[in-house]
């Protein structure tokens, strides 16, 4: 019996994945490329992150500092707030953004290639599909995801510290001395490495369901589909095992 389908377009987005690392330690990168790609993963993406952050920063004052306020332990805002955000918040939000945002275009337009016989033709160019589109696409996500995840923490810390002064009375040097309290050293390098390892999945996975799909162009719609839930499903899955490797005692 075959296994289902998306365990072998799963297997083939980890070949890709392989292959696309290889190239990179080669240095076989698409400079061109990889500099397009980068400004859609990063500065093209800047502003929904930056707005979804202080929309974060901000809601989680209102739940927690209330409470807090009201048992006298306002205090303690600005750590809990930093510590939540740089260890679960930050990276794993940045992660569904970037997922809605560039995983989809990267699955689209590679699907739309496949379908229309334009990776045919650069393969009969004696040119490697993966290396020309798959490894500047991966790399920018990968350099990126870690930026727009730090954009994120400093926007949703700087929000939560203005909500929690006017709305809650907590003056900002006590946020700030709090936060210095708590967060670990450890915190935001192990942020980083969560992003870094989101984004080499979320390029993985978009690219690989992109390359695999079959049909005509009504499977580019269900191969981006696809690749958002998968995207979704293993990133709370390497989630809970980077929680426990990174911050787990």
């Amino acid at each position: 019996m075959r296994p289902p389908l998306w365990l072998r377009r799963l297997g083939a987005s980890c070949l890709i994945g392989g292959q696309t690392i290889t190239a990179i330690a080669r240095g076989r990168i698409n400079l061109n490329d990889l500099s397009e790609q980068m400004l859609e993963a990063g500065p093209g993406s800047f502003l929904i992150v930056a707005i979804t952050a202080l929309a974060a920063g901000t809601v989680f004052n209102i739940q927690v500092a209330a409470e807090l306020t009201k048992q006298g332990a306002g205090v303690a805002v600005g750590g809990i707030l930093s510590v939540g955000l740089a260890r679960e918040i930050a990276p794993l939000l940045t992660a569904t953004l970037l997922t809605g945002k560039v995983a989809t275009a990267y699955a689209a337009q590679l699907g739309t290639m496949k379908v229309t016989e334009q990776i045919d033709a650069i393969t009969m160019l004696r040119t490697d599909p993966v290396e020309y589109l798959v490894v500047p696409r991966v790399l920018a996500l990968v350099v990126m995801a870690p930026v727009q995840c730090m954009v994120f923490f400093v926007v949703g810390v700087w929000s939560g510290q203005v909500s929690s002064t006017f709305l809650f009375s907590v003056p900002p040097t006590v946020f700030w001395n709090s936060v210095r309290s708590w967060l670990e050293p450890s915190d935001l390098p192990s942020m980083l490495v969560k992003a870094v390892v989101f984004g080499l999945q979320i390029a993985v996975i978009a690219c690989g369901w992109g390359l695999t799909t079959k049909g005509g162009p009504k499977e580019v719609g269900t191969s981006t589909t696809g690749a958002v839930v998968m995207i979704l499903v293993t990133v709370s899955l390497m989630d809970v095992l980077l929680t426990k490797l990174l911050f787990g005692e």
